[in-house]
């Protein structure tokens, strides 16, 4: 046995930033613990992270690059992948211009940045991501109205917090980890739940607002009604701070505190309450979470959450939602090149004409992709690289997608794993974990800190994603826009701070300078240098400059004539503490723990369609159907059906069971129904029917 060493990273478990602990004997990872120096977690850390060396020595993983052949897949060498792609990459481009290519990533995986780099430099304007319905509309909508995102401050140990949407108990999203806000709550913090579930989080609530699903602008419109109306807004910071305050509550009459309590099918005193506890407490704050954008009122979502935060006096003040000062390193919107990507090329973002703010962005529409393969329209594309992604699984529309994937000429795919997306592929990339790279970690991140993630062992013939499109992009490009390896990118990176990478590894992480109340001396970054209620960005891109309301396209009130066929309200993609997305599916101690997939319903509803815990059951949408295993719960109310997302089976050799208990099967990506300014998806708020498997069509 080689001898034992212990290295200092950075898990990447699920988004990131928990300061690790990584042993390591005989070049293997065997156990991994929370750094109690990490910056973020200070020891903690979840069963995801403690369980990554089942994920990197896995028996299963891909190793090597694998050709397609006629006969099966083929091992091939790197300079001979590469090379490949390299070409029919030019060929591309050479017969139908840079935009026939498309590139795309996953959730998290801090490789953004040099995938826009490769798209810009090959001056392709489509990048396929999870922008349209995960972070991007915060962002976006954050620019616009206020200049940059609001963050939860829990160092300035806020008094009352709003969970609007997530449960970071599970999720740990984005800047946040489930700690801060447990320890908040230990401290004395009052809570505003807003989910349609009675997860363990509600029952804790001080104030749970069980919302009808997909209701969440009507509730935030309900609350600015009765902070309004009562006058519990902060009347100095609104006079001096705020652009459109008239307009803004001239608007907020069109949907009063009655209106908002029969949409959500909430008491109106219970709203009215909530309102008086967050904007009578201070400092308060609102934790947001993916909920408020998968669905077709996503922008309005945002920005009626940042108009709460905003018109209380709670946005940059310690224990409010704060913008945080990045550390001197290079930005990610500097390293991936975006200026480089021609004015000309950049007009034909897929989508960029109708969903303007996502085109802001550089965020697309996924069907706008599917449909430039099957249909040619606007213009065709004929070659995908797909990275750290599971789009079949992941994507709205499952059939669609394989659709786009069988019928696209060229795609190559990089994962740890052939997931049902690589399993299409025509040539598979062979990409590195977390535990197997050097990066600076949460470089896209708005929480202030980046973090050393040091290699702690190599797996095959893996390698990163960085060091993939750096060998890359010298194969169709000018290698002066490269580095000669992976650790010069880093020092470049790191380069504002005047800190090598050794240098950054010794110290561990990077914090930047926080201060407060930064709009005082510099006003907020907009250009009329206020918070936007009434949003000039959104007057020029062609949008109502005020936040209104938009109906879930499918829900009892807005298509009452599907209630017959499909009765109930589908809810997905709640979190799973051993999942992430598609992710583990195949990592044993964490399947153990979840073999199968869980649909919750109401005992009531069990009752009446003859379902009992555990039995397999089929829900069935307009657009398919899937299976999963039936959760009896009181957690969820009567009428609602809860599914898993992310499924697919490993183990199932044949299509790896990628249409079996695959929500997305159900889902809907009709861009006439998508947010209008981010093109977001309806995964959240759908009808459907549930019976038993054997009772199914």
């Amino acid at each position: 046995m080689g001898k034992s060493k212990v290295i200092k990273s950075v898990c990447r478990g699920c988004h990131g930033g928990c300061g690790v602990l990584v042993q390591v004997e005989g070049g293997r990872a065997i156990e991994v613990k929370g750094d109690p120096q990490g910056p973020i977690n200070r020891g903690r850390i979840c069963i995801k992270g403690r369980k990554a060396p089942y994920l990197a020595h896995n028996p299963d993983r891909l190793t090597t690059p694998l050709r397609r052949t006629a006969q099966g897949w083929r091992e091939i060498g790197w300079d001979e992948a590469l090379d490949e792609i390299g070409e029919r990459f030019l060929a591309i481009r050479e017969k139908w211009g840079a935009e026939a290519l498309v590139l795309g990533y996953g959730t998290g995986r801090d490789n953004e940045a040099f995938i826009y780099r490769f798209a810009n430099l090959f001056g392709t304007p489509n990048v396929l991501t999870a922008g349209h319905v995960c972070y991007g509309p915060r962002i976006a909508a954050g620019i616009a109205m206020c200049g940059n995102l609001p963050v939860v401050d829990y160092a300035g140990k806020p008094q009352c917090i709003i969970v609007w949407g997530c449960n970071p108990l599970v999720s740990h999203p984005d800047e946040y980890k489930g700690f801060y806000l447990g320890d908040s709550l230990r401290g004395g913090a009052q809570l505003i739940v807003v989910d349609p579930r009675r997860t363990p989080l509600a029952k804790r609530a001080d104030i749970w607002l069980p919302l009808r699903p997909g209701t969440d602008g009507a509730l935030a419109w309900g609350m600015l009604n009765a902070i309004i109306d009562n006058g519990w807004y902060y009347e100095g910071f609104v006079a001096n701070h705020v652009h459109g305050w008239e307009e803004f509550c001239r608007r907020a009459k069109e949907y009063p505190l009655s209106w908002a309590a029969e949409v959500t099918g909430l008491e109106p005193k219970k709203i009215e309450e909530a309102s008086e506890l967050f904007s009578r407490t201070s400092p308060a704050a609102i934790h947001w979470g993916v909920a408020t954008e998968q669905g077709r009122n996503c922008t309005n979502n945002i920005r009626l959450l940042i108009s709460l935060m905003a018109i209380t006096g709670n946005l940059d003040i310690p224990g409010g939602n704060a913008f945080f000062n990045p550390p001197p390193v290079v930005k990610v919107s500097s390293l991936g090149l975006h200026k480089r990507l021609p004015a000309e090329q950049r007009k034909k973002r897929l989508g960029g004409d109708k969903f303007r703010l996502a085109d802001f962005i550089a965020v697309i529409n996924p069907k706008a992709v599917w449909q430039a393969i099957l249909e040619e329209d606007p213009y065709p594309v004929k070659g995908l690289f797909l990275i750290s992604t599971n789009p079949l699984i992941t994507r709205a529309n499952a059939h669609e997608v394989k659709a786009a994937l069988e019928k696209v000429d060229f795609m190559v795919v990089a994962d740890f794993f052939l997931t049902p997306t690589a399993n299409e592929a025509d040539i598979v990339l062979p990409s590195a974990t977390w535990l197997e790279v050097d990066y600076v970690a949460d470089l896209w991140k708005r929480h202030g800190l980046v973090m050393a993630r040091q290699k702690a062992v190599q797996v095959g013939d893996c390698r990163s994603d960085y060091q993939i499109l750096n060998e890359l992009g010298k194969r169709v490009g000018d290698e002066k826009d490269w580095w000669p390896t992976i650790r010069d990118a880093l020092n470049y990176i790191l380069s504002p701070s005047g800190l090598t990478w050794e240098e950054f590894c010794r110290r561990g992480y990077l914090r930047g300078e926080q201060t407060f109340r930064k709009y005082l001396r510099q006003g907020f970054s907009t250009s009329t240098k206020k918070v936007e209620l009434y949003s000039t960005l959104f007057e020029r891109l062609g949008y109502d400059p005020l936040p209104g309301y938009l109906e879930p396209p499918e829900s009892p009130r807005s298509a009452p004539e599907l209630l017959k066929e499909y009765p109930y309200v589908l809810i997905t993609g709640a979190r799973i503490p051993y999942f992430f997305h598609s992710e583990n599916r195949m990592v044993e101690p964490l399947r153990h723990r979840r073999p199968d997939p869980l649909v919750e319903i109401n005992p009531r509803l069990a009752e009446e369609k003859g379902l009992r815990d555990g039995e397999w059951a089929v829900i069935v949408s307009r657009r398919g159907q899937c299976q999963q295993r039936v959760k009896v719960t009181d957690r969820v109310p009567y009428g609602m059906v809860a599914a898993e997302h992310g499924w697919w089976f490993p183990e199932e050799k044949d299509g790896l069971g990628w249409d079996r208990s695959n929500i997305n099967l159900l889902t809907e990506n009709d861009m006439e129904r998508c947010d209008p300014a981010m093109g977001a998806t309806n995964l959240r708020t759908l009808l459907c029917n549930i019976h038993k498997a054997e009772e199914a069509v």
